[in-house]
């Protein structure tokens, strides 16, 4: 093989690992390749998460058996929570709309502040949620299991329905439109927490870390108080959480708080001359190398 064809290999090996490199490497993210990535992504993941056959049978014998496990655990409390802030109509209907509407206004905006606020760790962060998304899909599949409002024998009740508001995706006029048996894991709880301890790590002002940590925990008591998940969903819910976190820490090298906040874009015409670059770095054949100036005095044949 000849030396051309050597650099050449070489050349390209580098190119290659230039690229895979620039990959894994935080870059300032793009707005219309955000807006379209998240658009098609969260079409996707409700394409998918319909899709699922509505295991109707499995997923009624699946909450009983969540039901009897913590009743075991003397941690059956969501029939008595459900009860209890049902009878206060304002505090119900405000969280029936809660749930239906944070979920997706609060997601958006932490990534907008992310965006504007934090270039930097934008990928990294997005990242997180896209991967705990993904593998919460892969439960829903799996492990079909009914809300407590749709159990068979129980006394649990469904808020939208009673009140008549405009809420939850899997009731009312909207529950042909959701799979009804896709409670675990709960991303209200991935979501929300995704939120909660990105701004508590990234957030300056002490009053919004607090929000940050109070998110998550209110959003816990409206999922169980509108019937629409067990605590242990939430449970299921962090474990996807902690996925995706895995997976972007082996993706970056590092988790996203700790990346810079900001980066300088990515320069295209740099990334074209990596390889030429790479090769002007490489010595010169000698047939191509310059002749040595003539010396004074030297005689020419």
């Amino acid at each position: 093989m000849g030396e051309t064809d050597v650099t050449a290999q070489e050349d390209g090996k580098t190119g290659w690992s230039d690229r895979f490199r620039s990959l894994r490497s935080p870059g300032r993210p793009r707005l219309w390749f955000e807006i379209l990535l998240i658009a098609v992504s969260y079409w996707l993941y409700s394409l998918v998460r319909n899709a699922v056959p509505e295991q109707k049978t499995q997923a009624l014998a699946n909450a009983d058996w969540i039901w009897s496990a913590e009743k075991a655990l003397g941690l059956a409390f969501e029939e008595t929570v459900n009860h209890a802030v049902n009878s206060v109509t304002w505090l119900i209907v405000s969280m029936n709309y809660y749930y239906a509407t944070l979920h997706f206004v609060v997601t958006i905006g932490v990534l907008v502040w992310l965006f504007r606020r934090h270039p930097g760790r934008y990928a990294a962060t997005r990242l997180v949620l896209f991967a705990t998304t993904g593998v919460a899909l892969l439960g829903y599949y799996l492990y079909p299991l009914a809300p407590p409002r749709l159990m068979n024998g129980a006394n649990f009740i469904d808020t939208v329905l009673v009140h008549e508001t405009w809420g939850s995706m899997a009731s009312g006029n909207f529950k042909n439109m959701s799979n009804q048996y896709a409670a675990m894991p709960s991303m209200h709880i991935g979501w929300s927490l995704w939120c909660g301890l990105t701004i508590f790590a990234l957030a300056s002002a002490p009053w919004a870390r607090i929000l940050g940590l109070l998110y998550p925990t209110l959003t816990l008591v409206v999922i169980v108080a509108t019937a629409n998940h067990f605590w242990l969903d939430a449970v299921g819910g962090m474990v996807c959480l902690a996925f995706g976190y895995a997976v972007s820490r082996a993706w970056y090298g590092s988790l996203p708080q700790h990346l810079p906040k900001w980066v300088p874009p990515k320069s295209k015409q740099g990334a074209r001359l990596t390889g030429v670059r790479a090769a002007a770095r490489l010595p010169r054949p000698a047939e191509e190398s310059e002749p040595e100036p003539e010396t004074a005095g030297a005689r020419r044949p």
